[in-house]
């Protein structure tokens, strides 16, 4: 049963992660490969604010603001500098490397004798008390998002991912846009890094490697199984992220190693790509 709890615990904060990527690749088509510095920014982060006794919600809710640097960082060298989305994403992601091993001055900091979010629940199932804790927080930022998306600020950050020249036409600026969606997109991705590290207790400047795959399987998974409108596009990232996870517990189940697991992560978003690619072909198969 712990092998359910557990795959549905991990579901839950890549759902977070998931739901942050959206906003860069689904919506401004940007590739920002800054996700993997701005993880492990929110972790370390957070490691560093408990360490110094500072309150566990407090310490989750500073790395989701701090989140926004990296995000900025990587719009603006974009956007002012005029560098390709893609390597202005890598630079980002290289200069957070050293950035994170800044913050608490050392490439890991263990944090299993420090509180964290999940101290404040007692079922007496550790998974079940994260589980709890995650759900709540999964379902309030699923909801001030599909709020945002109905905004007019919502709606200019999706004008722009789909026409540019229509956001500028109402006198609107989509560099701005592309400024917050990066910066909100980075922002829940540190703190799904926050999330994570408080889960695991440990927190490592190298565990955002391969964030960027897990997100997009995710919502690539979420996207193949639901279409049409059939669900929201932060459900479907939240569904998307706990099959996920349900795939590669499975994986390690049927005796595949830990070391596999990226090899796994690959094939799963190359299948599913490959999927949808030739669905309408299929679809039309099927019909005739």
């Amino acid at each position: 049963m712990n092998f359910v709890f557990s795959s549905i615990e991990q579901g839950l904060i890549y759902a977070v992660l998931a739901m942050g990527v959206y906003i860069s690749f689904k919506i401004l088509n940007i590739p920002d490969m800054s996700v993997e510095g701005s993880f492990p920014f929110g972790a370390m982060i957070t490691a560093l604010l408990l360490s110094k006794g500072v309150n566990p919600f407090v310490a989750t809710f500073v790395a989701f603001v701090a989140g926004i640097i990296p995000g900025i960082i990587s719009s603006t060298v974009a956007i002012k500098l005029k560098i390709s989305s893609l390597l202005s994403g890598i630079l980002t992601m290289t200069m957070f490397y050293t950035l994170n091993l800044k913050v608490t001055g050392r490439p890991n900091a263990p944090m299993a004798k420090l509180t964290n979010i999940f101290s404040y629940i007692n079922t007496g199932n550790e998974y079940i008390n994260k589980i709890i804790v995650l759900a709540i927080i999964v379902v309030v930022i699923k909801l001030i998002m599909d709020w945002f998306f109905r905004t007019k600020a919502g709606y200019m950050l999706i004008s722009t991912g789909d026409n540019e020249s229509l956001v500028t036409s109402l006198g609107e600026s989509p560099e701005k846009f592309k400024i917050i969606g990066l910066a909100l997109a980075n922002s829940l991705v540190a703190l799904s890094g926050s999330l994570f590290a408080q889960s695991v207790k440990f927190a490592d400047t190298q565990m955002g490697i391969g964030t960027l795959v897990i997100a997009l399987a995710s919502i690539i998974i979420g996207d193949t199984m639901f279409r049409r409108g059939q669900l929201k596009s932060t459900t479907m990232a939240i569904i998307g992220a706990i099959i996920y996870k349900i795939i590669g517990a499975v994986a390690l189940y049927v005796g595949l190693d830990a070391s596999d697991l990226k090899l796994v992560n690959s094939l799963i978003v190359i299948i599913f790509i490959a999927y949808n690619n030739s669905y309408d072909k299929i679809r039309q198969r099927l019909i005739k």
